[in-house]
Order: C-alpha cells, then sequence, then structure tokens
C-alpha cells in the first residue's frame, strides 16, 4: 500500500494587517519528500501518528509529498494570498502526480485557513486532491479550532480532529487517521460521515479542554466512541473566531463503519450537547489589564511564583499593555515574554553589556498600545534557537531569529522577537540566559497551550483581558462573512 502525505495549515486571523505570502512560508518551513518524516519522526505531530501507523503494518510505504506548516509570525498573518493558497495546494495536486500510483491520501490541515478567493479553502485543496487520485480514499486530520461545513466532508473520506486544548493529542489524532486509512485500503472498514454545525462561536480563551465546558462536551464524545463498536471516531472543531468566513463556529464531525444512520445520530446528539451549553461556551469574565497585574503582584508577594500572566487576545506579538502596567505598578523580578518587534531588534548597534535605551513594541495596530522606552542593560542579541521541553512539541526546534533581551530594573527583563513567538513551556528562558526560578512575573502571549506545562510547573496563573485583536469579546470586531445567528454573537449585537 502506497499512501501519500502532505501538509497545508495556518490558523488565519482574518482582521490582522499584513497578509499571508509565500515568502512567509518560505521563511517558515516548508519541507518536501523524505525530508518531511525526517522532520516529523519521534517529535508529537499527525505525521509522526501517520508514520507510527505505517509501522505497525509490513507492507505500507509512506509518500512525502509537500507539507507547508510554520508560516513566519503564525497566525499574526492575516489572509493568505491567492498566490500563496495556489502555489502550495497546487504543489500538493503536482507532487500527487509525479508520486506515481498512490492508493490512498492523508493530508494534516488545520481547519482554520482564511485565503482570499477561496472561501472554504481546506475543502478546495481536497477537491485539488481529488481530481488527482479519483475515488482513492482521502482522510484528513484538522486542529480542534477549525472552521469547516459539509463542502470538506462531501469531498473527503474521513476527518479526525484534535480532541484536546491544549493540543497535546496531535500524534494520537494522526495514528487514528493512519489507522483508519490502512484498515479502509484492506477493505476492513468503510468510513461514512455525519456533520453538524451547532451555531455556537467562542473565543479561544474559554475553549480549553481541561475545564468546563469543553471538558464535558469531549467526555461526551469519547463516550460515543467506547460504547458503539461500528464508532470510528467522534470529532468536535471548536472553531476559530477570528476567522471571518462563511464556515465558522463549531463543527461536529462522526465517523462510523459503513452506518450512516448511526453517524446521524450520533452528531445530532454531540450537536445539541453543544449547544445546551452555549452560555458557559460563551465564557466568563475576566481581569483587565491593571486588575490582572496588581493580582500577580499580590500572589508573588505571598510566594506563589512563578506567576504565570497570560495576555489571551495579542495576536500580533507586539502589545505592550503587560509591560507598561508591570512598570507603572513597580512589579520586580518580572519578565515579558515577548514582544515582536522587528525595528528594535535591528535598530540595536550595542552588544551585549552594553547600556542601551530602546523604544518597544506598540508599532504594529490598534491595539497593541504605545511604544514602551526601556533603558537598561543589553544581556543577548543573537539568533536564537531551541528544543521546546514541554507535552505539546516536545524535541521540536523553535527558530525565533535575531532576538534581544534587555534587563532593566530590579531584575525586569523584556524579550524582544522578530516576530510573534507563543512561550509554550520553558525552553525559551535558558535559550536567552535567563533563569526562570529566579523570576516572580513571567508575562507571556498565549491563550491556552501555556496550561499543558505550566498547570504543573507554575506557582499560579492569571489571564487577562487584554485589548487586542483576538479579545474575549467578539463583538469588538464586525463580521461581514459569517452565518447569521451564531451564538452569542447575534444576541449581543441585539442588545
Amino acid at each position: 500500500m502506497r499512501i501519500a502525505v502532505a501538509s497545508f495549515s495556518h490558523e488565519t486571523c482574518t482582521f490582522c494587517p499584513k497578509p499571508t505570502t509565500i515568502e512567509d512560508f518560505e521563511a517558515g518551513v516548508v519541507l518536501y519528500g523524505e525530508d518531511i518524516f525526517e522532520a516529523a519522526r519521534g517529535i508529537p505531530n499527525y505525521i509522526n501518528g501517520f508514520l507510527r501507523a505505517a509501522d505497525e503494518e509490513s507492507d505500507v510505504e509512506l509518500v512525502g509529498v509537500l507539507t507547508a506548516s510554520r508560516s513566519r509570525g503564525g497566525s499574526s498573518g492575516s489572509w493568505l494570498t491567492r498566490e500563496c493558497f495556489d502555489k502550495y495546494s497546487n504543489g500538493i495536486a503536482d507532487g500527487l502526480k509525479k508520486a506515481g500510483t498512490v492508493d490512498g491520501v492523508l493530508l494534516a490541515l488545520h481547519g482554520a485557513m482564511a485565503a482570499t478567493g477561496y472561501p472554504k479553502p481546506e475543502a478546495e485543496l481536497v477537491r485539488r486532491v481529488r481530481k488527482v487520485v479519483g475515488d482513492k480514499p482521502i482522510m484528513v486530520t484538522l486542529d480542534l479550532h477549525a472552521n469547516e461545513d459539509h463542502e470538506l466532508t462531501d469531498a473527503a473520506d474521513a476527518v479526525f480532529i484534535l480532541k484536546t486544548y491544549p493540543h497535546v493529542d496531535s500524534e494520537q489524532i494522526g495514528l487514528d487517521a493512519g489507522r483508519c486509512m490502512i484498515k479502509t485500503l484492506k477493505g476492513e472498514v468503510k468510513p461514512v460521515m455525519a456533520i453538524r454545525k451547532p451555531g455556537v462561536i467562542t473565543p479561544s480563551v474559554y475553549q480549553g479542554t481541561g475545564e468546563s465546558p469543553g471538558k464535558e462536551i469531549m467526555e461526551r464524545v469519547r463516550e460515543w466512541e467506547k460504547k458503539e463498536p461500528k464508532c470510528i471516531s467522534v470529532s468536535v472543531a471548536f472553531g476559530f473566531a477570528y476567522a471571518d468566513v462563511p464556515d465558522v463556529g463549531a463543527t461536529v464531525i462522526a465517523v462510523t463503519d459503513d452506518d450512516a444512520s448511526l453517524a446521524e445520530k450520533i452528531a445530532n446528539d454531540v450537536s445539541d450537547y453543544i449547544w445546551s451549553l452555549r452560555e458557559p461556551f460563551a465564557g466568563k469574565t475576566l481581569p483587565k489589564i491593571k486588575e490582572g497585574v496588581k493580582q500577580a503582584i499580590e500572589l508573588a508577594k505571598k510566594g506563589k511564583t512563578p506567576v504565570i500572566v497570560a495576555d489571551h487576545s495579542d495576536r500580533m506579538g507586539d502589545s505592550t499593555y503587560m509591560l507598561k502596567e508591570l512598570i507603572d505598578q513597580k512589579a520586580t523580578g518580572f519578565c515579558v515574554a515577548t514582544i515582536a518587534d522587528d525595528e528594535a531588534i535591528n535598530g540595536i548597534e550595542e552588544k551585549p553589556g552594553d547600556k542601551v535605551t530602546v523604544s518597544v513594541g506598540g508599532k504594529k495596530d490598534c491595539y497593541s498600545g504605545d511604544p514602551v522606552e526601556i533603558t537598561g542593560t543589553l544581556e543577548y542579541l543573537d539568533d536564537c534557537a531551541f528544543k521546546l521541553t514541554g507535552p505539546m512539541s516536545r524535541g521540536a526546534t523553535r527558530k525565533l531569529g535575531k532576538t534581544a533581551v534587555i534587563g532593566f530594573g530590579d531584575n525586569n527583563h523584556v524579550i524582544l522577537t522578530q516576530t510573534l513567538h507563543q512561550v509554550l513551556d520553558d525552553a525559551l528562558f535558558p535559550a536567552v540566559g535567563l533563569d526562570l526560578s529566579k523570576l516572580d512575573i513571567v508575562a507571556i502571549k498565549s491563550r491556552v497551550h501555556f496550561r499543558a506545562y505550566y498547570n504543573d510547573q507554575a506557582g499560579s496563573i492569571v489571564v487577562i483581558d487584554a485589548p487586542g485583536l483576538g479579545p474575549a469579546d467578539l463583538t469588538q470586531h464586525k463580521f461581514e462573512n459569517i452565518p447569521d445567528g451564531l451564538y452569542p454573537i447575534a444576541e449581543k449585537y441585539r442588545e
């Protein structure tokens, strides 16, 4: 059995100002052929799951086609240009033509891509693959934040979605998809799907599966998988609210073994259950900047350190609200990790150990705050790379490019990077010469992913609702392409 593998992935915040281009993907990670598997093996990800499924069999060959999976700046990039989408989606189709005869295709996608000219980009990609491989099975893995509808399930043979946020099960989902593909090719199963859209849209910060109601939703999903022998998979994508696209919002997909009525029954049940939990799913009140920083300082004084202060709404990476408030409230022993400011980094002419004055952040959009002038010691200035240590992507390498650390005040530090960087674990700090154990407060730009590591390692956690392009209050944005009647936006607009 020859099974082709490809990936084209992007979580698109369409409210960000800068389009995502070919150059952004080329500056990130684009791989071909066997390089795809060399980069994935041994690291928690979908493709390593595909590899594990193939390794369980004696007659399976995986054929690497193309992966374009990590663009520069991640979701700080807005709509993919038409040229960008066409290059990699057509690249996958052309690569399949060159690969010769394949028996099936495994696609590791995201589901929240937004591309100019293509209302349903993942479905469009699968349709382009379908034109090449005909009726050969195509199976897709998606992120929990996917926005999808029937166009994807019409085009693919089976869809599998992450069940955790923080996303610690990507390898398992890849393994599930790979096994289903192999069983399908052997004639042991015949997957059929049903899909439902509950009509609920929620901010990412409220979608963690370790707490209610996300936890209960995923428990219901697993109950169906356990009790029904013909149930292959039940998936829920909570959706990505910061993409102004027509298929935004939660999605339920049930995959069964040749039992369409069972798939419909499961999809209806889970969709109705999500609707019944719509009010708690829409979220709770989070502390604003002043209150959140005050809480962090009080927790630090009580010795509950390090206090992780998470700004969930900064999509561009250069917001200065936390930095300014920490300074205004005279916090000590803090680090802001990170502020994206390529201009400030490139303007530093001093060497580590020298005194510097730098205006940082607050340059990219109306929700970034004002630039903050920092005078202190340049502690680090170099190309920064490190391996992640946490459960999400343990062993994966992150290359941040030119990075600077400025120390100032009473053991205070700010880390400057060239693009948005989401702190997932502790690996960044020793890479730039900082000792996390000597810090009282660590202010990061993250929504939920940081919890996979810091729920166990932090002394305490404060999530704040700062201004930004990923707000808890979705009515901050003007949506033009989303369906009518989505909860809670429709209700809030009527208010």
